[in-house]
């Protein structure tokens, strides 16, 4: 069964947009270009086959004007935005035209993002430990990671100096507590923040003594 397309009127409510009408009943709502890159008119009598790539625009449509919302709020990883896209409901492949759409108009970029998030996960205090598995779990690719961790951090960066300067901060909350809890909560605080090993766990030790001598 065919459906017809009686009327393309301008949205009111969107500068360069149109609403489809199908059958006399408004449809969707899409850009001016895509009508024209789909030849798309008035008077068209569309088959099964022109209704999905109706559908197909319209779903494209509406999962780009997701992403711009989202985007609204904050940056994202490329990864971590098809999988918010999705959560919401939009079929894949729609959100895969709207990443694409946002690569191609430069919003979406993930060495950018990256070197953001370095930069600010390091002004917080974070490890470079802590800061790589953050933006893995992003979905960001590991030479991406890498490259921003290089660039942020200089060559004589020491994070164990960093570590050291979180652990003598936090110890100063815990005043009069005995020096074994003082240990464990110092040595847990610095691995939620990406330092840990056999060296961070000496140098609390020490901290610690000296706090107490």
């Amino acid at each position: 069964m065919s459906r017809t397309i009686t009327a393309l009127d301008p949205d009111p409510a969107r500068v360069g947009f149109v609403w489809v009408q199908l059958d006399g009943t408004p449809y969707c709502s899409l850009p001016v270009t895509r009508i024209a890159a789909a030849g798309f008119t008035a008077g068209d009598a569309l088959d099964a086959r022109g209704v999905r790539d109706l559908n197909q625009a319209a779903d494209e449509e509406a999962a780009y004007r997701t992403l711009l919302r989202t985007l609204e709020r904050r940056s994202f990883a490329v990864a971590e935005l098809r999988r918010t896209l999705v959560r919401k409901g939009h079929p894949k492949d729609a959100v895969e035209a709207a990443l694409a759409r946002a690569l191609r108009a430069g919003l979406l970029d993930d060495a950018a993002f990256a070197a953001r998030f370095v930069q600010s996960r390091t002004e917080r205090g974070r490890g470079p430990l802590r800061i790589r598995r953050d933006l893995l779990a992003l979905g960001v690719d590991t030479v991406v990671i890498e490259r921003a961790l290089e660039v942020a951090l200089p060559p004589d960066h020491d994070p164990q100096i960093a570590a050291e300067a979180l652990a003598r901060k936090r110890l100063t909350q815990l005043h009069g507590l005995p020096a074994s809890a003082q240990l464990r909560r110092v040595t847990a605080y610095l691995g939620r923040r990406g330092f840990s090993g056999r060296a961070v766990t000496d140098m609390v030790r020490r901290v610690v003594r000296e706090q107490l001598s």
